[in-house]
């Protein structure tokens, strides 16, 4: 197990967020975390990264987890499209968490890094500005900048908000490809579970507390996860 919730609840400043955590993340494990917004994933996820701690309960994370090893995707990080580097340069920083005070990068993390470019089909932009890209570019740079900072465990918090949703999941094949080529094991947070479900081996369904948590065919065929996933689909028909 790399990660074991018991009992947990994470907050802020006393004020509880998401409650009756009861889960575990195994070696190799694709888990989708879904829920409404303001259900409490994102504050799951900092509890997951070990940025907050629990209010209740316990969360365990595998020693060999460290930290600056940990790759994440934040909601704000995919949000910008201004960075002025090129991708390449992007792509490498990902090494730096895991670097000390070194300040020359290895032959190692370049290559790590030319491999995650191959790995996302973005090599043939390597040199490109990022801020030039295609949103659907721009997001395949950041999550092969995550997976060079990754070491066991990928972290995503919505990594394919705002995406059409051929790109969106064209994203979510390429992160599986990730996890069975590489065995990373990924945690990522999507309000569209329908589609990410697809490739996620697990979900977590999370609604100021924990609602459901087993494998995605279960979750498919529970009441739950056919009606969040039918009024996703009523979202998306309106729009």
């Amino acid at each position: 197990m790399l990660v074991t919730c018991q009992d947990a609840a994470f907050g802020y400043d006393g004020h509880t967020v998401v409650s009756e955590l009861n889960f575990t993340v195994e070696a190799g494990d694709y888990l989708c975390i879904a829920g409404e917004n303001g259900s409490g994933k994102s504050t799951l996820v900092k509890g997951i990264l070990r940025l907050i701690s629990p209010l209740k309960g316990s969360i365990i994370v595998d020693e060999s987890i460290k930290k600056d090893e940990t790759g994440y995707l934040s909601q704000q990080a995919a949000a910008k499209n201004d960075f002025p580097a090129g991708v390449g340069e992007i792509v490498l920083s990902g090494n730096t968490g895991a670097m000390g005070l070194r300040p020359f990068y290895s032959r190692k993390e370049k290559q790590r890094a030319e491999e995650n470019m191959n790995r996302l089909s973005i090599t043939d932009l390597k040199k490109r500005c990022y801020r030039e890209l295609s949103g659907g570019q721009q997001r395949r740079v950041l999550v092969a900048r995550a997976l060079c900072a990754a070491r066991r465990l990928l972290v995503l918090d919505e990594p394919a908000a705002g995406l059409d949703p051929l790109i969106a999941a064209e994203l979510y094949e390429l992160l599986k490809k990730s996890n069975q080529e590489t065995g990373i094991t990924i945690v990522m947070v999507s309000h569209d579970v329908r589609t990410a479900g697809m490739y996620a081996n697990k979900v977590l369904h999370v609604k100021n507390r924990q609602c459901f948590f087993g494998t995605t065919a279960d979750y498919m065929d529970s009441e739950l996860g056919k009606e969040f996933c039918n009024s996703g689909k009523e979202g998306r028909d309106a729009r």
